[in-house]
Formats: structure tokens, sequence, C-alpha cells
């Protein structure tokens, strides 16, 4: 007996759906740089909202307590540029002035770069474009100042946009504690990270500057600014600080090379568990495994959005198994 062909059908509804979930995922995919400028804006939010609030409990108005941290800020990014920038670029300079000298010294002459000598000598003025690029690019900082400043203000509003997310049953009771639980991670996530690149660029310069390696005020700057990469970080800045040790003696180099790993090992061992453990609380493994995807799916920027972004994932799936497993 043969066996009857089976009819597979398709509903109108079925297609239409098809249909529009396929044009919201390419409007996703269009606007996805807006997305991520938006992602970022939460972020921020999240780590300046707590101290807005604790002004505002002090009897300040939310608006001017988000004006004066902006102030202070600002303030702050001002003096620390007056103050490292002229440095920075002078012994950068003179670094790019000797990066020949120093790689045929590594190398002992095996590789010739006089070939690249122009390119070099040429590198402390594009260093100076990129600095004015940045500069040009203050509308945008300014829209995006503007963008987290209506998040903090709505913010005690935010758990109403995102009702139709959640149950029937205490819907704004649980919207209030999705958003207080991603406000505490995410900005718990971003202070302790603001205070491990301090504390890290600051124990390169003191190490560097007793150790007497060249150019310490740019090598504890970059120490301090590859910390936001979480592992890879670190080894990375203690790359260019070794050779430009080995360029001066090889015994400074190892010398250097322990400075580095004893300041790895002191931000894993002590500063890492105090400092991030409580506010991230995610395994070495899987921050590993998402800055190996963030990377390989949007470059460095991938890999230092890699972790809040994991963490914001993790807690919707939280939330979705507690509403939708644990209470049966």
């Amino acid at each position: 007996m043969e066996a009857q062909p089976k009819k597979i059908e398709i509903s109108h509804r079925t297609i239409i759906f098809a249909v529009f979930f396929l044009i919201f995922l390419w409007f996703l995919y269009k606007v996805r740089y807006l997305l991520l400028f938006f992602f970022i804006a939460v972020i921020f939010m999240s780590a300046i909202n707590p101290l807005v609030d604790k002004l505002e409990r002090k009897k300040i108005p939310r608006s001017a307590a988000i004006l004066l941290f902006y102030i202070l800020t600002l303030a702050l990014i001002a003096f620390s540029v007056v103050s490292l920038v002229p440095p920075l670029v002078e012994q950068s300079g003179k670094f790019i002035g000797q990066l020949p000298d120093i790689a045929n010294e590594v190398t002992k002459g095996r590789v010739n770069l006089s070939l690249f000598e122009p390119q070099l000598s040429a590198l402390p003025q594009q260093i100076l474009k990129i600095a004015l690029g940045i500069f040009n690019n203050i509308i945008g900082l300014f829209t995006f100042l503007v963008i987290v400043y209506y998040l903090i203000i709505e913010r005690k509003n935010l758990h109403k946009y995102l009702l139709f997310l959640f149950g029937n049953d205490g819907r704004e009771a649980r919207a209030e504690a999705f958003l207080a639980k991603l406000e505490r991670r995410l900005g718990g996530w971003v202070r302790g990270q603001l205070t491990l690149m301090l504390i890290v660029g600051l124990a390169s310069y003191i190490g560097l500057i007793f150790l007497g390696v060249q150019f310490a005020i740019p090598l504890a700057f970059l120490a301090g600014l590859l910390e936001v990469i979480p592992n890879i970080g670190p080894t990375l800045a203690a790359v260019p600080a070794i050779l430009i040790a080995w360029g001066q003696s090889p015994v400074l180099a190892l010398a250097t090379l322990a400075l580095y790993f004893v300041v790895q090992q002191l931000e894993n061992q002590l500063l890492v568990p105090r400092v991030m453990s409580k506010a991230v609380g995610l395994s070495p493994l899987v921050v590993i495994f998402s800055l190996m995807v963030g990377f390989k799916v949007a470059g460095l920027a991938g890999a230092v959005l890699s972790v809040p972004a994991v963490l914001t994932l993790e807690i919707v799936i939280s939330d979705i198994y507690q509403r939708h497993y644990k209470n049966r």
C-alpha cells in the first residue's frame, strides 16, 4: 500500500508574519550603530544614576545633580588633558623617533627598518590629526551626553516603558526590579573598570619610574587604557614596555617583564576579585569566550563591550527563567 503524500499548508498569517519578521531584522541591521550607541548610553546611565540619586536625596534637583556631575567630570578631563597630553605627546614623539634604533638593537640588525623611517617620523603628526578629529566630533559627544541626561531624568519612569516585556501580575514591580539589577551590574562594571584602569596605570608608572625605563608616561597610560580589555589588555601593554627596556638593557627588559607580571598577578589575585567580582560575577572562562566573540564580531569595540553585553543577556535570561520556569 502506497503511503499518501503529506501536504504542508502554510497559512497567509504565517507568510505575513515571516515577511514582517524579516523586515524587522533588516531594520535592526540598518540601525545597528544607533542601537550600539544607545546601549553605551544605557551603560553610562547605569554608572551615573546611583550618584545622582544620592545627590537628589540631599535635596539637590535631579537635573542640577546631573549637570553638576557633568561639570565636575569635564573639569577633571580638562585638567588631565592639560597635565598629561603635553608630556605624553613629547615622550611618544621621542619614542617613535627612536623606534628604528630600538628595533635594530632588539633584532641585532637583522631587520632593516630604514624604509619605514618616513612613515614612523610622520606618526606624531598623524596622532595630532587624530586628536583634532576627536575634537571635531564634539557634536557627537554632546548628543551622547544629552541622551544620557534624559535617560537619567527618565530613570524613574523607565520601568513603565518595559511593561510589555513582563507578565500581567506585578508588571511594574518586575520591570523596576529588572532595571535595578541591570543598573547595579552595568554601573558596577563601569565603576570597577575605571578603578582598575587608574590603579594599573599608577602602579605601572611608579614601577617604570623606579626601574628607570624611558617613556614611562605613555607606557603607563597605555597600560591603564588597555586594562579595559580583561585578561588580554595587560599582556598587550607589556610588549612595548619590554621592547623599550630591551633597547636600554637586557637585564632591564627582564626587570620590566617581572614588573608587568607582578602588576598583572596583583590585578588578577587581589584587585579583580575585590573590585569586579561583586559587580560582574562572571567566571573567567565566560569572560574570555565573550571577549573572543566580541572581537570577532566587532573588533576592539566589540571586545570592550562584550562583558556588559553578556551581563545584560544574563539578566534577561535569568528574568525569563524566573518568570516562566522557577515559579511553576
